[in-house]
């Protein structure tokens, strides 16, 4: 091979191991997002519990009008 058919060679590989890095890392971005919008659908699950919880101890308080 000439000296330019091997720069392009080496630089095809550089990119082509660089595509492959891109692709595993944005395959773990998505699978943490994936984990942060399971936790924060659980916690909003929560909180909605919580909201109801102190509806029941304000009405049985009578601290709000039913």
């Amino acid at each position: 091979m000439t000296e330019p058919e091997n720069l392009v060679l080496r630089l095809l590989q550089k990119l082509s191991t660089d595509m492959d890095q891109l692709k595993e890392d944005m395959h773990n971005i998505k699978v943490r997002m994936t984990s942060v919008e399971e936790n924060l659908a659980a916690l909003n699950r929560r909180m909605d519990q919580f909201d109801r919880r102190l509806e029941r101890v304000e009405r049985r308080l009578d601290l709000v009008e039913v």
